[in-house]
């Protein structure tokens, strides 16, 4: 039996998902697992029971990944999951860019207590004027889950489109379309074209990559879209790029005490994943996650700990350790097992930065002392037994 405990309201459909093995819990503290969306989660007390927190989402910047690692807790999101629904904002957002749609509505507002509404209408519908996307040429910086499938419906609407991607994978690169040009520099997004959109993580390297110095080779009257992450922008640099025209448009879901009050910012209350779908699928594929690690120690999905799958386990004890990357772990796992007489009948060992995970299916359930010796072992985190 597992105790789960929510930190944000979670789509029921996700929610129905859990087996009668699954109680919810009105205390953190009683819980194996936690779900959260938005809750910020720095400053909680991460009780010592807890095996596992799932984003519904994508972002994880409202959790201490490192915190959690350190003491066991596997931290999973849900790339992906919510693609669809960003991607369709940000077409949105660069034909709200395109033409001066907000302005117009905001102004139709002002108008509408007139009495001559129509004419009013007709006589100064030209000062929000703007361009259609059809022949622009479109700069995607990351052709993932929503940069790919951007980059396709683009291509549909007309639009030259070059994406810019290192890290690509070959799945992503089978399904773009054949005319999205791809370009070795960001640099080169920068120069050639009139629309340029962000679907990168926020990293050492991508921080305030839209900065003066990248706005500086861009053309006149770029539009830049940013439904990534608020720090992909130099927020300074933006506003003077705005007021001066070198920036004809900034699209963000990130709206901040600088973007709501800058002239010529779309900003968007964040709601490139709020769409009833998106909540779904964020929901189902997290509870998945958090089902698969807690019965069969499997890691899908994670981002302080390494995946590791080694599917359902079929032999009679499957033992896995989540510890430190240090030298000469495995070996001193194996020793203990030996010692024991424990068959290892398939192992499993993946390392992530500092943190690593160990799987071991065995020909019978390991022994208490087993248990505890691993248990001592240094930089060993947490074991469990799974069967």
């Amino acid at each position: 039996m597992y105790n789960v405990h929510y930190l944000n309201k979670i789509s029921p459909k996700g929610t129905a998902l859990w087996t009668d093995d699954y109680t919810p819990v009105e205390a953190m503290e009683e819980a194996d697992a936690v779900l959260v969306r938005s809750a910020n989660m720095h400053e909680t007390h991460m009780p010592d029971n807890l095996l596992a927190i799932a984003r519904a989402g994508a972002g994880v910047n409202n959790i201490p990944l490192t915190t959690c690692a350190d003491k066991g807790i596997v931290v999973f999101n849900t790339p992906g999951a919510n693609a669809n629904s960003v991607m369709e904002l940000a077409l949105c957002g660069m034909l709200l860019a395109s033409r001066d749609i907000v302005g117009g509505i905001n102004w139709v507002q002002s108008i509408k207590g007139s009495s001559e509404v129509a004419r009013l209408v007709e006589k100064g519908k030209s000062q929000f004027a703007g361009n259609e996307i059809r022949g622009k040429k479109l700069g995607i910086i990351g052709l993932g889950a929503i940069g790919g499938p951007l980059a396709n419906r683009a291509r549909k609407l007309g639009m030259d489109v070059c994406g810019h991607d290192p890290h690509i994978s070959v799945e992503a690169a089978w399904h773009l379309d054949r005319h999205v040009a791809r370009v070795k520099t960001r640099e080169e997004i920068y120069e050639t074209c009139d629309v340029i959109t962000l679907h990168v993580p926020l990293l050492k390297d991508t921080e305030k990559m839209i900065n003066a110095e990248a706005i500086a080779k861009m053309k006149d009257g770029v539009i830049i879209l940013n439904f990534a992450r608020d720090k992909l922008v130099d927020d300074d640099a933006m506003a003077e790029a705005l007021a001066s025209g070198k920036v004809r448009r900034y699209v963000t879901d990130f709206p901040n005490e600088k973007t709501a009050n800058m002239p010529g910012c779309i900003a968007i209350p964040h709601l490139g994943a709020s769409t009833a779908e998106s909540e779904d699928n964020c929901a189902k594929m997290a509870v998945k996650q958090v089902m698969d690690y807690l019965e069969n120690g499997n890691i899908v999905n994670s981002v302080n700990y390494p995946n590791c799958d080694m599917g359902i386990c079929h032999t009679a004890g499957r033992i896995t350790i989540l510890h430190r990357n240090i030298p000469n772990s495995l070996g001193q796992f194996t020793a203990v097992l030996a010692a024991e007489n424990v068959n290892i009948d398939g192992l499993m060992n993946k390392s992530r930065g500092e943190y690593a995970y160990t799987m071991f299916d065995l020909d019978h359930t390991p022994s208490q002392a087993a248990v505890e010796a691993l248990s001592k072992i240094e930089g060993v985190l947490r074991v469990r037994v799974i069967r």
